[in-house]
């Protein structure tokens, strides 16, 4: 599997201002070099994973000086009209974010060979359709190991949005992580078909709370909030419960019931991707963003840091050095086309 190089931020930002430099025009006025959109079927508000995407397009404006665009569609109609529209009038780069793009992007593709089309999660490719993978169960992997050190029950919770397979591998990996500490850790699950619906979310987490989960990890979007209402309420009513955050560093949203969270710092995975349109190597394979180039990680939150015991944190620590090391192999659900799993 192709990983992405290993090149620091300011490296990047160093050669694609080169590249800029030398196309100025005669008046000595910089032109732009980048045009690139971001589509979102959620809100960027949701401080995780669509929020995560447009710092990412953000930091392409201000590190590149790209000229950028988003867009939040819901429906396949909608994800056929965005990318014509962009496409048609020369963006660069469209940066589909989530695996719902995918077939709308497969068809803009062969339509407008001239623009890449980057799909966050996607499964299939082409010379200019690119999935964009990123290991999060790397991160979720360490999240378990310490939802199962610090539970006290020995049962532990999962709360996914839809059932596709980039968060059913989040939570392969969190109950592996899990089992790594306490082989015999009890593991709900719990799929609400929806990524932002908070009440779902916070009912799905109550039902685990009530079974004897006393931490409880997410993979969804804006419902988080659900699931940390859910654990917070606990916790105020003298209990003992923790939550764990997801796709972005959400630790300072409930900082007193936030263990820490399994983060993927998307900025810097559009940022490399574009470097790599830059020097022409991308497209006609996926591109694999993981904890080697420090994309993916699991971030304690320094304000819990104190509770946690010295020697599960030693653990984690040498979990992750492993995995970045390729020494540990995290499980995980295949879903690109050619590629094998590792359940």
């Amino acid at each position: 599997m192709r990983r992405f190089a290993r090149l620091s931020v300011l490296a990047i930002v160093l050669l694609v201002s080169a590249c800029a430099d030398d196309q100025r025009d005669a008046q000595g006025e910089a032109s732009v070099d980048i045009r690139a959109a971001l589509l979102t079927a959620g809100p960027v508000s949701d401080a995780g994973w669509y929020a995560g995407a447009y710092e990412g397009l953000m930091l392409l404006r201000d590190s590149l000086g790209a000229q950028v665009s988003h867009q939040q569609t819901r429906t396949p109609a909608e994800f056929d009209e965005a990318f014509l529209s962009y496409a048609s009038t020369g963006y660069d780069l469209v940066f589909a974010h989530g695996s719902e793009y995918q077939d709308a992007a497969m068809r803009a593709g062969e339509q407008f060979p001239n623009t890449t089309f980057v799909v966050s999660g996607g499964g299939r490719y082409s010379s200019n359709v690119v999935p964009l993978i990123f290991q999060l169960e790397q991160g979720s992997y360490l999240a378990g190991m310490v939802a199962a050190g610090m539970s006290e029950s020995g049962i532990v919770g999962m709360v996914g949005g839809v059932e596709i397979p980039a968060a059913k591998g989040t939570f392969l990996a969190f109950a592996a992580g899990a089992r790594a500490i306490d082989p015999d850790v009890q593991v709900l699950e719990a799929f609400i078909g929806n990524w932002d619906d908070v009440a779902a979310a916070k009912e799905a987490a109550v039902a685990q709370l009530r079974r004897g989960a006393d931490a409880i990890i997410h993979n969804v979007d804006g419902a988080s909030y659900g699931v940390f209402q859910a654990v917070r309420e606990v916790v105020d009513a003298g209990g003992t419960a923790w939550a764990l955050g997801m796709n972005g560093d959400q630790n300072g949203i409930a900082p007193e019931i936030i263990l820490g969270s399994a983060v993927l710092r998307i900025p810097k995975a559009f940022l490399e991707t574009v470097a790599m349109w830059q020097s022409g190597e991308l497209g006609g394979r996926p591109l694999y963003a993981g904890s080697d180039g420090e994309v993916v990680d699991f971030v304690l939150n320094p304000r819990l840091a104190g509770r946690v015991p010295a020697d599960l944190l030693a653990r984690v620590d040498r979990a992750r050095a492993m995995i970045r090391s390729g020494e540990l192999v995290v499980p995980r659900v295949a879903y690109v086309e050619d590629e094998p799993g590792t359940p």
